[in-house]
């Protein structure tokens, strides 16, 4: 019975009514009720959900992607180029400071160079999902503060494909071989030289761009004149995961990939009709993710080395 997708949908639901309501009449941010929805019914307490959690969670990201694509259409292109001084300098100093003071936390306490820098990576970045959606839900979006933590998070969006190519030039001889030896991650670029790379990185935006302005504006047009509402909503979905898909093919983040997408459909007459068409979409999957993620949290392993993972 536990196996049945109704059994789990009512789960999920029951469990997010339940704990998000809690957690707003605490006066608490509605992601930790989802994320206490998603330990509660998780295998290591309830168990009303076992190892499916894992695959609601890949389909569940799907909400960051969509809602990093309507933040980008709040964003126009003349506004975002803008906000570059803000997104490499506070984004620059934050992952810069953190990266340094982990780094030097670690090396103190006798880890090993490599394993220092590569957690010190880690500690540096942030969950967009979890900061944009707070952010958003206390209305902060639109003071200095929202602005100044979104500058921040897309800084952090765009330096991790940096940190994921440096983290296999860290790998010794031995580790490098075992990886070639699996099957590959499917990004295209795999294997080619760093410049062949960031080639294919500048060649993936410059096509989004044009395909925004020559392709994804004339279909929209097309598909508003048969005036079939769900023909739109579709076609949103359709621009959102094929963009995502783009840059997931080429080794960026679909979510950074989406953030594009939605800058550059930023200034075109069906706006208004995309944010209103995914917004619901957006807050039922990001609500799927928390509680996924909160599902997914691993408690034996937690209990069993609580110093090495805090």
């Amino acid at each position: 019975m536990t196996g049945s997708l109704l059994f789990d949908a009512i789960v999920f639901l029951l469990g997010a009514i339940i704990c998000v309501s809690v957690a707003k009449r605490l006066g608490l941010s509605s992601v930790l009720g989802y994320l206490i929805a998603g330990v509660l019914i998780g295998p290591y307490v309830l168990g009303f959900i076992g190892e499916e959690g894992e695959d609601i969670l890949h389909f569940a990201e799907f909400g960051v992607v969509v809602m990093l694509f309507l933040i980008g259409l709040e964003i126009e292109p003349k506004n975002f180029w803008n906000m570059r001084k803000s997104i490499a300098g506070m984004g620059g100093l934050q992952v810069a400071g953190t990266m340094l003071l982990s780094y030097l936390f670690f090396i103190l306490i006798d880890f090993d160079w490599k394993v220092a820098l590569v957690i010190s990576m880690a500690v540096a970045l942030s969950s967009t999902a979890i900061a944009m959606q707070t952010i958003d839900e206390k209305g902060l979006m639109e003071t200095t503060f929202g602005n100044s933590a979104f500058s921040i998070l897309l800084f952090q969006d765009i330096i991790v494909i940096f940190m994921l190519g440096a983290i296999p030039l860290l790998s010794n001889t031995e580790v490098e071989a075992a990886t070639d030896s699996h099957e590959s991650t499917g990004n295209l670029l795999d294997g080619l030289p760093m410049g062949y790379q960031t080639l294919a990185i500048i060649l993936s935006v410059v096509l989004i761009i044009g395909a925004g302005q020559y392709l994804i504006v004339p279909m929209l047009r097309r598909v508003a004149k048969t005036g079939v509402r769900e023909l739109l909503f579709a076609s949103a979905l359709l621009i959102v995961f094929s963009i995502s898909f783009l840059m997931e093919y080429v080794g960026l983040s679909p979510a950074l990939g989406a953030f594009l997408g939605g800058v550059v459909l930023s200034s075109s007459e069906y706006k208004h009709e995309l944010e209103s068409n995914l917004e619901p979409f957006k807050n039922l999957l990001l609500g799927l993710f928390f509680i996924a993620v909160g599902a997914s949290i691993n408690f034996v392993v937690i209990a069993k080395i609580p110093l090495t993972i805090g």
